[in-house]
């Protein structure tokens, strides 16, 4: 077979999405059917993201593979255009793979599964859309179709307070996608040309002050899907009242579409204003490391304490994104994909603890590691990846955005030591508020009214296999994180070099964040 001008792309885009058409004509009545259909659905579009990685993805070419065009409103040079390169390649695939997982971990949904596995299914193709998308109001399109599904899986299937936190999150991301639009149309009509190819409005000449109006507009968006403070509450609240499937979708993958759009509009089509930004981008994820890190130690709500430890490791991409190095930024796009594995993994695992203890205050548990003994394994495992230990995905994740920052030579020396500090503090924090954790729930004296109350049973063999699933990424990344980063170096070597061209346009305005002597940007 001919594989050379397969619509990849478009096919794992919209096979989710018109399966998800056919779910409510399906004969079924407790659901069963239902979800097998959804679970092969997802087995059949990862497949075919693997196939099309195999066969049509090269390592060493930094540009757009796998390209689709099709002509849409030619007037307005409106295309259904698609493509994939090492910044959205990576993240297709985890989108896949972290989905399928979130339909297995939904076995258990019995109230209204058709209209549930539909959602997930929608949602399923708009987010790889979103990665794959080359068109920037498609981008917009898309960026919103994901948003739907999201808001009825928390209005719907959520906890006590589900109606204010799908309310919030609506608000706040649908109030952000604003300014995409925005933004969007400005950089479409701007100059001579009307286009809204990326590409094409990536190398458009654009007044200064016009791009650093693009590039705050697109920063406030892209802050609340990341997030960055003070644009994140709405997230402790969303995953407060979400099911374990909505959290594995919700930490694995949402948060890294802020990411990569930060990484794909803003450093990479307005890399002048990136230049001016990137000092407030370290700010900000200085402040995320620290502030949720410092929030996280006082909930008393599992699932607020593990949303607080995301915020909190997020703040290492933002920081990554402004190193202006290529080691910097692989290490936030590394931070990504580990973070979406772990991230997921500790929902889902936060999940099946509440399904056994019926409770999320830390108060109300304690010794529940005696008979549940492999949940307590899976849950340290995993939280001693989220902390960073050698050896997992989310260390080597770390020390890369660590030594990218510590090697640039974009900012002075003061600025450096007092990030690398404060980093540092952030680093130290979060094991000591995850074993803490860890201590609460599964270690000391069990509590009489919670066992004599609730049935402690330890994992099934579906939830086992999921954890292994997530963890054998985790680990392997870990131990070998070329395997991954060898995907998009060639991408991000590229961007780099175009970001370091930029930064004498802010060192010659004297910013005292930013070295006037940097010889090798300089060059």
């Amino acid at each position: 077979m001919n594989t050379a001008h397969f619509p990849w792309l478009t096919t794992i885009i919209l096979l989710p999405i018109a399966a998800s058409l056919l779910v409510p004509i399906i004969p079924d009545k407790d659901g069963k059917t239902v979800r097998w259909f959804a679970l092969i659905v997802g087995l059949v579009d990862f497949a075919l993201i693997v196939a099309a990685f195999y066969t049509g993805y090269d390592f060493s070419n930094p540009d757009l593979q796998l390209v689709e065009s099709y002509p849409w409103v030619p007037q307005l040079d409106l295309n259904w255009s698609v493509g994939a390169d090492g910044l959205s390649m990576p993240l297709i695939i985890l989108t896949g793979f972290i989905t399928t997982l979130a339909i297995l971990a939904a076995w258990p949904v019995t109230l209204k599964p058709r209209l549930f596995y539909f959602l997930i299914l929608a949602m399923y193709g708009g987010q790889i859309a979103v990665f794959a998308v080359q068109d920037m109001l498609l981008f917009f399109l898309v960026w919103e179709l994901e948003l739907v599904p999201v808001y009825f899986l928390l209005s719907i299937w959520g906890g006590k307070k589900r109606q204010y936190a799908a309310t919030k999150f609506i608000l706040y991301t649908a109030g952000g996608s604003l300014f995409i639009l925005l933004a969007a149309l400005t950089m479409g009509f701007y100059g001579d040309t009307v286009t809204f190819n990326m590409q094409a409005l990536g190398l458009k000449d654009y007044a200064l002050n016009v791009e650093l109006l693009l590039y705050g507009a697109f920063l406030i968006a892209y802050a609340v899907k990341l997030p960055i403070i003070p644009l994140h509450t709405w997230l402790p609240d969303a995953h407060g009242e979400a099911t374990a499937p909505v959290h594995m979708l919700l930490a694995g993958i949402l948060l890294k579409m802020g990411g990569y759009a930060l990484i794909r509009m803003n450093a990479q089509m307005l890399p002048d204003a990136h230049a001016y930004f990137a000092p407030v981008l370290v700010i900000l994820g200085v402040v995320n490391i620290i502030y949720a890190a410092l929030t996280s130690f006082a909930q008393r709500n599992l699932k607020r304490k593990i949303a607080y430890s995301s915020i909190s490791h997020m703040g290492f991409v933002t920081i990554g994104i402004a190193t202006f190095t290529d080691l910097g930024l692989n290490g936030a796009v590394l931070q990504m994909i580990s973070h979406g594995l772990i991230g997921a993994s500790l929902f889902f695992l936060v999940g099946a603890t509440y399904d056994r203890t019926h409770t999320l205050m830390l108060d109300e548990m304690g010794g529940v590691g005696k008979r549940m003994g492999r949940i307590f394994a899976m849950f340290t495992t995993c939280s001693l990846a989220s902390l960073a230990l050698p050896g997992m995905s989310g260390f080597v994740a770390e020390l890369m955005v660590f030594v990218g920052f510590a090697t640039s030579d974009a900012y002075s020396p003061t600025f450096k030591v007092i990030v690398i500090f404060l980093m540092a503090i952030g680093v130290i924090l979060t094991p000591i508020y995850l074993l803490s954790m860890l201590r609460e729930i599964f270690y000391g004296k069990e509590n009489e009214e919670l066992v004599s109350h609730q049935n402690l049973i330890d994992a099934e063999p579906r939830e086992i296999f999921i954890i292994a699933c997530l963890l054998v990424p985790i680990i392997g990344i870990g131990l070998y994180p070329k395997m991954l980063t060898q995907v998009y170096d060639s991408t991000t070597v590229q961007l780099t070099a175009r970001l370091r061209d930029s930064v004498p346009t802010i060192a010659q305005k004297e910013s005292p964040a930013v070295s006037l002597k940097a010889p090798a940007i300089s060059e």
